[in-house]
């Protein structure tokens, strides 16, 4: 099925020059073994303004559009993306606790649009998610959210266990989601400097990430159905910390 046109667009030239001309690249696909100068011109364009590509068959551009893309489709986005590195400072120069989210690799458009719209309500300062396999942040995902995701910084990392890394080393604890820990998210501190990662529908948080996080939360489930969906579990925990937050500032 053919995407809405506001959110992409294709062709070698119209790409080089939307990316000249600053427009927000959510994601960049490029054709398998393209070659000739305008390909090396827009690589190196690429390089420049430090956008990763993801190299696909041409099967699956095909899917993007019917019209001739010669192999290139960029998703724009009129949401800015920031870099924890600039935000944190900020967020402890106010003198706040931070209170971060990090998505690993959600796919699913309605789902990420969701937890943006409670991320927002509920005072998250930003919303971590990896330049590869987040979902796209296009016009459903912002009719989803309610417009929160332009009322609220999303921050596109390269690699989340290295952005993990670096939340620690600032004083920020990382608790991971996940349905084999063993600790409840009422047993955990959230008052404190802290990030949650949720992770993909369908296969969770990765084991690097989980590897590098400080601890493992799960909500308690007592039916026989033993996951719920990804942006209400999310949801769920976000409000633990909102009462855990209300109940310290009662002092």
């Amino acid at each position: 099925m053919e995407q809405k046109k506001e959110d992409f667009i294709f062709g070698l030239r119209p790409v080089m020059e939307a990316i000249e001309a600053g427009k927000t690249i959510d994601k960049i696909f490029l054709q398998n073994g393209l070659q000739g100068q305008i390909y090396a011109d827009l690589k190196k364009l690429l390089g420049k303004h430090g956008l990763r590509a993801n190299y696909v068959p041409v099967e699956k551009l095909n899917r993007f559009t019917r019209k001739n893309h010669q192999g290139v489709v960029a998703f724009i986005s009129d949401v800015p993306f920031h870099k924890i590195e600039d935000i944190l400072p900020q967020i402890f120069e106010e003198g706040k606790s931070p209170f971060l989210l990090i998505l690993d690799r959600l796919t699913d458009v309605r789902n990420f649009g969701a937890i943006c719209r409670t991320a927002e309500c509920v005072g998250v300062d930003a919303i971590i998610i990896p330049e590869k396999g987040a979902a796209p942040i296009n016009s459903d995902a912002i009719k989803t959210s309610a417009g929160a995701i332009y009322n609220i910084k999303i921050c596109k990392e390269k690699n989340l266990a290295h952005t993990i890394d670096f939340l620690q080393q600032s004083g920020v604890a990382v608790f991971a989601a996940s349905e084999k820990a063993q600790k409840l998210i009422y047993d955990v501190d959230f008052t404190e400097p802290c990030a949650l990662v949720m992770g993909n529908e369908e296969t969770g948080i990765s084991k690097e990430v989980l590897h590098h996080s400080d601890e493992k939360i799960k909500l308690p489930i007592v039916g026989k159905t033993q996951s719920l969906n990804v942006s209400v579990a999310c949801g769920a925990i976000l409000y633990e910390a909102v009462r855990q937050k209300h109940i310290s500032s009662l002092g």
